[in-house]
């Protein structure tokens, strides 16, 4: 089962739900959490490295661009580091 057989978590399932939240603490210190790291080919995605990218950049108190950080991505570049895998059965 995709959701692990947790009653909580089908009960639940097709509802909006938080993938990344940011905080900014008293003394200024910043940082981000993000739950859509499961799969290596959302790397692919511009929005998907975008809304990474500017939080990295926001935490790092650097300037976030205006239409945020754009980069750009190869098929080949995303293949490269990547461990060979069996096929699923």
């Amino acid at each position: 089962d995709a959701h692990g057989g947790n009653p909580e978590v089908q009960k639940h399932m097709g509802e909006p739900e938080h993938m990344m939240w940011a905080l900014q603490r008293p003394d200024g210190g910043r940082g981000f959490g993000f739950t859509g790291g499961h799969y290596h080919k959302n790397w692919g995605n511009d929005d998907f490295r975008k809304v990474v990218l500017n939080a990295i950049l926001w935490s790092a108190k650097l300037e976030v661009p205006e239409d945020g950080a754009v980069t750009t991505v190869t098929p080949e570049q995303l293949a490269a580091n990547l461990d060979p895998k069996g096929q699923r059965k």
